[in-house]
C-alpha cells in the first residue's frame, strides 16, 4: 500500500470533515454529508491500522472519526439532574441489592470485635502481648481522647476524610481475590476489640464509646458497605450464574461497585465531619453526641432500605441511564 499516494487520494475528505466536525449547525445537505464522510474515514481508519499502521496517521484519523461521532450522536454532559437521581435511586439501588453481602460483614465483624473486647476487659493481662504498661497507660489516661482533638478540626477532617476513603476503596477493589479484604477487615477488627477491651477493663469504657459511637457507627458501615459490594464483585466471578459469562458477570457487577465507591465518598464525608466537629466537642455531653451519631447512622440505613427498595420495585437500573443529558443530532 502506496501511504502516501492514499493520502494524496483522502485527504480533501478528510479535511472536510474536520471542518463539518466543527460546526455548531449544519443544514441537511452538510448534515447527511457529514455522517458521509464520517463512515468513510471509519473504513479509512481500518484500513490504514491493518496494512500500514503508521502511527501519526492513524491518531489523525482517530481523532477525525471521534469528532465526526461526536459530531453526530452530541457531546455528553452532566446536569444537576444527573446528581439528583444518582442520590435518589442509583446509589442507594445498589448498596440495597447487595445488603445481604455487607450485612453480612458486619455482622462477622461486630461478633469478634465485641467478644475480643469482652474477653481482653475479663483478662487485661492479655493487652501485654500487643502494648507495653507505658502504652497502656497513655492510652487510656490520654492518647486515645487525644487522638480526636491533636489537629484543628478541619485538618481532621481531611485526615480521616482521606484515611476512611482509602481504606474502603481497598476493601472494594480487592474484594475481587477475597483475602486482602479479609485481612484489613481483621486487622480493624482487632484493634477496636483490642483498644475497647483495655479501656473497659481501665474504667474508661464510658469514654471509649462516647468518642467511637458519633462517627463510628456511620464510618464503620461504609467501611462494611465498600468490603461487601467488594466480596459480591469477586464471587460474580465464581459463579456467575447459568446465563452470564464469568467477564460479562464481573464486569456487571464491577460496574456496580463503581457507582458504590462514589457514593460512599459522600457518606465518609458526612461521618467526617461527625469525627472532626462533633466527638472533640467538649461542651457536648458523650450522651449527646453519640445519639447525633446514631440518628445519622439511622437515617442513612432509612435513606438506603426505603429509596433503594423503591428504586427496586419501579425497575429502576444501576448504569446511570438518563442522567447524561446528550444534544440533539445537529440542526437541519
Amino acid at each position: 500500500m502506496d501511504l502516501d499516494a492514499y493520502v494524496n487520494e483522502h485527504n480533501a475528505e478528510w479535511r472536510r470533515l474536520d471542518e463539518l466536525s466543527r460546526k455548531r449547525k449544519l443544514n441537511a445537505a452538510e448534515a447527511d454529508e457529514l455522517v458521509g464522510l464520517y463512515q468513510r474515514a471509519a473504513t479509512h481508519l481500518s484500513l490504514i491500522r491493518s496494512r500500514s499502521p503508521d502511527p501519526i496517521l492513524v491518531a489523525r484519523l482517530s481523532r477525525l472519526v471521534l469528532a465526526g461521532r461526536n459530531a453526530l450522536t452530541g457531546t455528553p454532559s452532566f446536569s444537576m439532574a444527573t446528581v439528583g437521581r444518582f442520590f435518589t435511586h442509583t446509589f442507594p439501588l445498589t448498596v440495597y441489592r447487595a445488603w445481604p453481602w455487607w450485612c453480612g460483614v458486619a455482622t462477622a465483624f461486630s461478633l469478634f470485635t465485641f467478644a475480643l473486647m469482652g474477653y481482653v476487659a475479663s483478662n487485661p493481662e492479655v493487652a501485654g502481648y500487643f502494648m507495653s504498661d507505658g502504652e497502656i497507660s497513655a492510652l487510656v489516661n490520654n492518647d486515645f481522647e487525644g487522638y480526636y482533638s491533636q489537629y484543628l478540626p478541619q485538618n481532621q477532617f481531611l485526615r480521616v476524610w482521606t484515611h476512611n476513603a482509602l481504606l474502603t476503596g481497598e476493601v472494594l477493589a480487592s474484594g475481587v481475590i477475597f483475602f486482602p479484604v479479609v485481612y484489613l477487615l481483621f486487622g480493624n477488627a482487632l484493634n477496636v476489640g483490642l483498644i475497647g477491651g483495655v479501656m473497659i477493663a481501665y474504667g474508661r469504657g464510658d469514654l471509649f464509646f462516647g468518642l467511637i459511637v458519633p462517627h463510628g457507627l456511620l464510618e464503620l458501615t461504609a467501611v462494611f458497605i465498600g468490603a461487601g459490594v467488594g466480596l459480591r464483585i469477586g464471587w460474580s466471578w465464581v459463579a456467575p450464574g447459568p446465563l452470564r459469562t464469568r467477564g460479562r458477570a464481573l464486569a456487571e457487577t464491577a460496574s456496580e461497585g463503581i457507582l458504590v465507591a462514589l457514593g460512599l465518598v459522600a457518606v465518609l464525608l458526612v461521618s467526617g465531619l461527625l469525627e472532626a466537629f462533633v466527638t472533640p466537642a467538649s461542651l457536648l455531653p458523650n450522651i449527646v453526641k453519640d445519639f447525633i451519631g446514631f440518628l445519622v447512622w439511622s437515617a442513612f440505613l432509612v435513606y438506603v432500605f426505603i429509596l433503594g427498595r423503591r428504586a427496586e420495585q419501579e425497575g429502576a437500573s444501576t448504569a446511570i441511564e438518563g442522567e447524561i443529558v446528550q444534544e440533539s443530532l445537529p440542526a437541519v
